[in-house]
């Protein structure tokens, strides 16, 4: 059953006690027309459409989501599904939880009315975000998933880079607005099958204003190259020139950590953050920041508190085994130096690395509420903070739930994103 909440903006003193969040991982539903209101007319068949149609079978085991679409007339449950080619991806409540009790979730179909409002509409989204002590928030895709990688699986690719570039006009002249007043940060997608076109969509969207950009974890997992060759370099440029920051979403390497391939989802949702680790040691050992000195990445959704122990065995592994483990060359400071000035740590529920935060760095964490999935703090994402911050000097935790957003993003002294 879903609960409701009553969106009330914060009083003068409810900001003075706890900085108004800003978010750098929430998440929205597309609505049904962002392709079909966009595309060229010879693409509305193929390109990404809603239809309702019942649930054949679906499991998630083994980190592997496997929905299958039944036929009109078919029994089984009703739900919304994504079609794109031959690709059929439903809505489920996963997608959309907020407001309903934890102990309701299930995997299951859903249609858009099934869901709450502030999933995929603007006005709704900000009542919400009020009701949550939220100011500004950072939204990663549903559809097109967390890198993009829905368009890269495509077959065509011409219809994949016009389904990218709608994305992004959607995402920065409608979900980011006139409506959004600022409070919706835009994130945009690349194409990921080629570097020099990924590159030219990073400096279209620089040129509007966008300081983010979607990235997978782990490439090699999607089948693409990784971050130790050169393949990505024109990409990687675009982003040092523009102060593109680039997000990497826990399972934007379309694999999720797990054990085995009858696990269930509760080991894989509990070892999340295994594939941010990987990742991380895979850029502190690339030597890509020091090529590109502007580069910023962040991880969405990793947590933090496992991030002290990588940084000390990478400069062990740095000063004790450059030599024979090949970044002698191209890795010419500490790991943890480098961490300190190129990546974000991003939680939403983390005391453990809250009490560990001179380890991490008061500067590279950043805070988020994770709307609207199941894991989401919404809408006691600032009680969540007071319980975990409590211990903090009032300026650091200023930093961690607002100043390094402001810094990282290019965003007003208010918080806002200025386009």
């Amino acid at each position: 059953m879903e609960t409701t909440e009553t969106a009330q903006s914060p009083s003068a003193d409810d900001r003075s006690a706890f900085p108004r969040i800003i978010s750098v991982d929430d998440h929205t539903v597309e609505p049904p027309g962002v392709w079909q209101d966009r595309l060229p007319a010879r693409y509305q068949d193929a390109g990404p459409r809603i239809v309702r149609a019942p649930l054949k079978e679906m499991t998630f085991l083994g980190g592997k989501f496997a929905p299958v679409m039944g036929a009109p007339g078919d029994d089984g449950p009703v739900g919304d599904w994504w079609v794109y080619e031959d690709l059929h991806r439903p809505l489920t409540r996963l997608d959309t939880a907020v407001g309903y009790d934890r102990d309701e979730i299930r995997l299951e179909v859903i249609t858009y009315e099934q869901m709450r409002p502030g999933s995929y509409d603007v006005p709704q989204r900000l009542a919400d975000m009020d009701v949550n002590h939220v100011q500004s928030a950072l939204c990663f895709p549903t559809f097109p998933r967390f890198c993009g990688q829905t368009f890269a699986e495509a077959a065509d690719r011409e219809l994949g880079l016009l389904s990218v570039r709608a994305y992004n006009d959607w995402m920065v002249e409608e979900w980011c607005g006139p409506k959004a007043r600022g409070r919706l940060i835009p994130l945009t997608l690349v194409p990921l099958w080629d570097a020099r076109l990924a590159a030219d969509e990073v400096r279209r969207n620089a040129a509007r204003g966008v300081r983010a950009v979607a990235f997978s974890e782990i490439p090699p997992h999607l089948g693409l190259p990784s971050v130790h060759t050169d393949d990505w370099d024109p990409f990687l440029a675009a982003c040092d020139e523009t102060g593109t920051v680039i997000a990497m979403h826990i399972g934007s390497s379309s694999r999720m950590p797990s054990t085995s391939a009858d696990a269930p989802p509760a080991v894989g949702s509990t070892i999340t953050f295994a594939n941010c680790c990987f990742s991380m040691v895979d850029w502190l050992m690339s030597g890509k920041f020091e090529r590109f000195p502007n580069l910023k990445v962040m991880y969405a959704e990793g947590q933090i508190g496992w991030i002290p122990y990588i940084l000390e065995r990478a400069d062990v592994v740095w000063e004790e085994n450059r030599a024979w483990g090949g970044v002698a060359d191209k890795v010419h400071r500490p790991p943890s130096e480098l961490f300190a000035d190129h990546v974000y740590g991003c939680f939403f529920d983390d005391a453990f690395g809250l009490r560990n935060l001179d380890a991490i760095g008061v500067g590279n964490v950043l805070y988020e509420t994770d709307y609207p999935h199941s894991d989401s703090t919404w809408p006691k994402s600032r009680e969540v903070g007071e319980a975990q911050m409590g211990h903090l000097d009032a300026d650091v935790v200023e930093r961690i739930v607002r100043r390094n957003a402001i810094d990282l993003l290019g965003l007003t002294e208010d918080g806002l994103w200025a386009g």
